[in-house]
């Protein structure tokens, strides 16, 4: 992961803060699904935080919640550590985590919820793999892994994102928009057995997973 592009697009950058045209795009739609999902002081941890736009977002709406950062790229936690400066009470610093690396929760405390937005297609399928793995390790009982992102449904799938996921394997075949079955099996597989899909602008989707 830590070896490929952190984004497929083009960013604006103010000193060490970057601003990321797709959050700003969904950075709001996000959060508002995102208040009514997470716990009362929820203790959240978000995977590829990218710019850092997320959090603050959603610590906007939510003043009761704790929002962990992190990122393998260094520049990305640059940019995080820099938005952090707006609500340090709620942002924590952020973290080098990657997703593929060798029990990359190991000395992390519990969390409430793990969250993550268009991560895992442009990353390998190990990258998914290893948040599902993880997060039987760190979440308590009611925790919930949220993903946001586009997903393939078989035939069903929408236009745009099987162009999509066309254009990602030509840049990497180890990339692609994943198969929402395939998704839930490896989730399945480390105990989320309950997923709930929550449809959002543009094709995209919110993934939800918890323990029975």
């Amino acid at each position: 992961m830590t070896s490929q592009p952190i984004a497929l697009e083009e960013r604006k950058i103010e000193g060490l803060r970057r601003f990321s045209p797709s959050s700003g795009r969904n950075k709001a739609d996000i959060a508002a699904q995102l208040k009514s999902l997470l716990p009362r002081d929820a203790h959240v941890l978000e995977i590829a935080s990218g710019t850092g736009e997320h959090g603050v977002e959603i610590c906007k709406l939510r003043y009761d919640i704790s929002w962990q950062y992190s990122d393998p790229d260094a520049e990305s936690r640059l940019s995080q550590a820099d938005w952090r400066q707006d609500n340090p009470m709620q942002l924590r610093p952020p973290l080098p985590l990657d997703m593929t690396a060798f029990e990359w929760w190991g000395g992390l405390p519990n969390y409430s919820a793990i969250f993550s937005a268009n991560m895992i297609h442009i990353a390998p399928i190990e990258a998914c793999e290893g948040i599902a793995i993880g997060a039987a390790h760190l979440l308590g009982d009611g925790g919930k892994v949220i993903l946001y992102g586009p997903f393939l449904e078989g035939a069903a799938s929408a236009p745009s994102n099987l162009e999509f996921d066309k254009s990602l394997k030509s840049r990497n075949p180890a990339w692609g928009v994943r198969e929402q079955e395939i998704v839930k099996h490896i989730f399945a597989k480390a105990g989320f057995n309950n997923a709930t899909l929550i449809a959002m602008p543009k094709n995209n989707h919110i993934f939800v997973f918890s323990r029975d």
